[in-house]
């Protein structure tokens, strides 16, 4: 079942509204049914949390079977427009990501999210001409088989650099939107000024993340971020109020606690 044109527009769109867009992060059909309960206009896959639930870790260390099958199961129980983490596309090569893509839009996926970082022990940057020049071969692939689905394209400045990181991330937005990125997302950016530097550096919608210092959603919308994401930090909120609940039934022990 593919995802009807009008629910991609849609996806589309709310990317252009004046309050950012705030993506309902979820990884099993609970916390999507919650999401749906809460109003959320669209919602988003934390491949983070989706790993962690399966004893991995974040970096492409599960199959992408393993992810389409969560993917399957969200999408048989929401009619809300989901976007799903891809990390770099769960394959260096072009041709097999277009594949992937194509796969999770007959599923009914509107938006993806794709990674300019592996993990290689530890996380790396990608070139980023050469991530660029695979965007490009990626998007053109998708326009011949006809499949418009919304890239959202994260760069790991942020999160990887040290040293000019304002002036590298606007490099590879630049690169990024020429190869035909519909958004940029750029986890770990906390600073007011910086925001605004790399919103008024591009037409394209920045999306942040959940962080510490991040300012409220108001600030944001004045920044020009188009976008805001949850990460994987309320799925580990949720599992640290789990194991505190099972301390207290273990402390007391009796289950009172929890009625």
């Amino acid at each position: 079942y593919f995802a009807p044109k009008y629910k991609k527009m849609e996806f589309k769109n709310l990317h252009n509204q004046v309050t950012p867009l705030l993506i309902g992060n979820v990884w099993d059909v609970p916390s999507t049914k919650t999401a749906e309960k809460l109003n959320f206009q669209a919602i988003g896959t934390s491949s983070s949390a989706i790993a962690t639930l399966l004893g991995y870790n974040d970096g492409e260390e599960m199959e992408f079977s393993e992810l389409e099958y969560f993917i399957k199961r969200i999408t048989q129980n929401t009619n809300l427009p989901l976007s799903v983490d891809l990390e770099s596309g769960y394959s260096r090569n072009p041709k097999q990501i277009v594949q992937h893509i194509k796969i999770l839009s007959e599923l009914g996926v509107v938006g993806i999210n794709i990674e300019d970082s592996i993990v290689n022990e530890k996380r790396i940057l990608l070139d980023a001409n050469d991530f660029a020049k695979t965007l490009t071969e990626i998007k053109q692939q998708l326009e011949k088989e006809n499949i418009d689905i919304f890239i959202n394209v994260r760069t790991d400045t942020f999160i990887l650099l040290k040293e000019n990181v304002i002036t590298e991330t606007k490099r590879r937005i630049e690169l990024y939107q020429n190869a035909g990125a519909n958004g940029i997302f750029i986890p770990c950016i906390e600073k007011e000024n910086d925001i605004k530097t790399i919103t008024d550096s591009t037409s394209l919608p920045i999306n942040v993340m959940c962080m510490p210092n991040l300012p409220n959603f108001e600030t944001l919308a004045k920044l020009g971020v188009k976008r805001i994401s949850m990460g994987n930090f309320l799925f580990d909120k949720m599992y640290g109020n789990f194991e505190e609940t099972v301390k207290n039934v273990l402390s007391q022990n009796s289950f009172k606690s929890i009625f």
